[in-house]
């Protein structure tokens, strides 16, 4: 699974979000056409795969185990300018806690490599580098008539792959507490 990867991440998954998004970010989502399904970010990129071990899965496992299970809902669409439409979850504080418990593990692994001072959490539904303003626009009509969505939020994932087709599979799955 760590084989051939040049990158990991550790993602909440939200299949209850599949019927309502696959279509639009199976062309509109590069993560999409790597082989990631809906998801969350939690941190990406996480640690390198040669750097995985027993130790980095314990660490992680208690990271992410700290941080209770819950339910969510995603009831509208946000956007980040005009450049990235997606889904906001509701309540968004226990996805806050599930970074800041990574990251307090793991402080040399920030979210999107320290882009962003406070991540956002949010399921990309599509980049406007990958299609039109107007399948963007299209895509969140479509979106909104599956709305709300609820989820349960139990696990989260540790993906590896590369920046490619369908190279992305899933390394560790962890039971949150």
């Amino acid at each position: 699974m760590l084989a051939g990867a040049t990158e990991t991440a550790v993602l909440v998954l939200v299949p209850e979000a599949d019927g309502a998004v696959a279509e639009h970010r199976a062309h509109l989502d590069m993560a999409a056409s790597w082989g990631v399904p809906a998801h969350l970010s939690v941190v990406y990129p996480f640690v390198p795969p040669a750097d995985v071990d027993d130790e980095v899965l314990a660490r992680l496992a208690a990271a992410l185990g700290s941080v209770p299970a819950f339910d969510c809902t995603f009831a509208r669409t946000e956007w980040f300018g005009d450049d990235v439409l997606w889904l906001a979850p509701e309540p968004d504080a226990p996805f806050r806690k599930l970074i800041t418990a990574v990251v307090a593990e793991f402080p040399a692994h920030l979210p999107y490599g320290g882009l962003y001072e406070e991540p956002v959490p949010h399921l990309t539904v599509g980049e406007l580098r990958l299609g039109s303003a107007e399948e963007l626009a299209a895509a969140q009509r479509a979106v909104s008539a599956h709305l709300p969505i609820r989820a349960r939020v139990d696990r989260a994932v540790l993906l590896a792959g590369r920046p490619e087709r369908d190279a992305w599979h899933p390394v560790a799955d962890f039971r949150l507490g």
